[in-house]
């Protein structure tokens, strides 16, 4: 491996259990009006409302509410950006799990320039170059999962059978401040716990077998990796569990570190389509998908490249993940796989024919997974493989 690597720009990150009081703070260092950017279950409805409110009165702040209904789409986004644009925001925070993370990111970084986010969404309109500048950005995860608040990347969706996931990506989206308080996870219900535990767990994996992999994001998807092992069912179990949700909201924010900086793989390839065509949410597709897309890049990675390093990354996973000292390659490398399957059970996640998906789906999901998460897949899979990965 290559010890020449550049790490793009990350927010200041303000981590652990009460960091959300000094979010008002935070917030009035960059003005008076405040554009609080919400999913569509507000915060302020929750047991942490109260509080939130009160600090951010108490700093003199103008607190302009804004709720996301579900996963943000292009249309979403421009209607909050006309609306607020002459509002003279100071500064957008957002507050809640990755849509409203996303919907945040892409109102900030579009309210002065005031175009349609089409100009820039990839791989949809004509990807003009994003000039900025972004109104600054406070970025406050509720949930374990994503790692939404230290990427550049707001993801959009359109939904239908013509739908897309797709990401508008520039440096200049990621948040000045990241502040990462677990005790927000304490209100988050075990389906949601789950599918975001394995959306994170997925980020590390990928990035850690990643094309683009270097030595700086290597130690902390293994360090994540290991906190994900040790965090993830026992938050799972109980939400009160305060160790285990310091443990999932670190092993979130380092999946979004690295997955920033080096890319991911063949399951968020598929995830993109899996979830613009069908209402399926994207933690599900990753749990669901991670053991069958691991299983199969081990075989395609055997028969066609046996001496490739994602082999033996793959089995230090597995030793990791599993904490068993098993002594060949292959053994941790299978021994990964029946991990993964196992937490997909343990976890309850559902298949993906109980979101409507079908074998017929398949050609048409497969043909438009080959976006940039499969362009940094340890090998390139043939399309029967990836079919292969929906199939099991």
């Amino acid at each position: 491996m290559s010890m020449e690597f550049a790490i793009a720009r990350l927010p200041r990150i303000e981590f652990g259990s009460g960091v959300r009081h000094r979010l008002p703070r935070i917030a009035a260092d960059f003005g008076r009006r405040v554009l609080l950017v919400t999913g569509s279950r507000s915060l302020l409805q929750g047991p942490f409302g109260a509080e939130l409110e009160a600090g951010f009165a108490a700093a003199g702040l103008d607190l302009i509410g804004h709720r996301i209904s579900g996963e943000p789409s292009p249309e979403a986004i421009d209607a909050a950006v006309q609306r607020y644009r002459d509002r003279g925001i100071s500064v957008v925070v957002a507050i809640g799990g990755g849509s409203a993370l996303d919907a945040g990111k892409a109102i900030a970084g579009l309210l002065l320039p005031g175009n349609p986010v089409l100009d820039h969404l990839e791989g949809v309109g004509p990807e003009r170059p994003y000039l900025g500048p972004a109104v600054p950005l406070i970025a406050v995860p509720t949930t374990a999962g994503t790692g939404s608040e230290a990427t550049k990347n707001a993801v959009l969706s359109r939904d239908g059978a013509d739908g897309f996931k797709k990401s508008f990506r520039d440096e200049r989206l990621v948040a000045q401040y990241a502040v990462v308080d677990p005790d927000f996870l304490a209100t988050c219900p075990p389906t949601v716990i789950a599918g975001n535990g394995m959306d994170a767990l997925t980020q590390l994996l990928e990035s850690y077998l990643s094309l683009r992999a270097n030595p700086f994001c290597d130690a902390l998807a293994l360090d994540g990796l290991a906190r994900a092992r040790d965090s993830l069912l026992p938050l799972y179990r109980d939400a009160g569990n305060a160790d285990a949700r310091a443990g999932m909201a670190y092993a979130s924010l380092l999946s979004g570190i690295t997955l920033a900086q080096v890319g991911l793989g063949s399951v968020h390839g598929l995830a993109s389509p899996l979830g613009a065509f069908f209402p399926v949410p994207h933690g599900v597709v990753c749990g669901t998908l991670v053991a069958a897309a691991t299983a199969v890049n081990i075989r395609a990675l055997r028969e066609r490249e046996p001496r490739h390093p994602a082999l033996a990354r793959y089995a230090r996973m597995g030793r990791l993940l599993t904490g068993q000292a098993l002594r060949g390659d292959a053994e941790a490398a299978d021994a990964l796989v029946a991990l993964l399957d196992d937490w997909t059970r343990l976890l309850d996640l559902p298949t993906l024919d109980r979101f409507g998906v079908t074998p017929g789906d398949h050609p048409r999901v497969v043909a438009s997974s080959r976006g940039s998460s499969m362009k940094t897949n340890p090998i390139v899979l043939q399309d029967t493989e990836i079919a292969a990965i929906l199939e099991a």
